[in-house]
């Protein structure tokens, strides 16, 4: 079973500009999100979906998967639906199960 993790990120949050790469104790907010969401077991891959090349290019730095979507999703869901359907393409399989971290 294709069982995938997608995490949606971008820096124009309304509520917190810049939270993806806030840095907590020394590591950006998304790079703690990437690799404690890489740790579970169930899931076959783990993915940020950006909208912004800083983000996409950090995930990269540290060895991990990001795709590139849409500046014009207003929910978080659209960008990971968005996301799964490239991934789909990009995979030659269908998506079992998507889990939004």
């Amino acid at each position: 079973m294709n069982v995938i993790g997608i995490i949606p990120a971008h820096m124009a949050s309304s509520r917190y500009p810049g939270k993806p790469l806030k840095k907590i104790l020394g590591m950006p907010m998304i790079g703690h999100c990437y690799l404690r969401t890489r740790m579970c077991t169930d899931l076959i891959d783990t993915y940020v979906a950006t909208c912004d090349e800083v983000i996409y290019d950090y995930i990269e730095s540290i060895d991990g998967k990001a795709i590139m979507t849409s500046s014009t999703h207003e929910r978080a869901s659209d960008r990971a639906a968005e996301a799964m359907v490239k991934l789909e393409s990009r995979l030659g399989t269908k998506v079992d199960i998507l889990v939004m971290v």
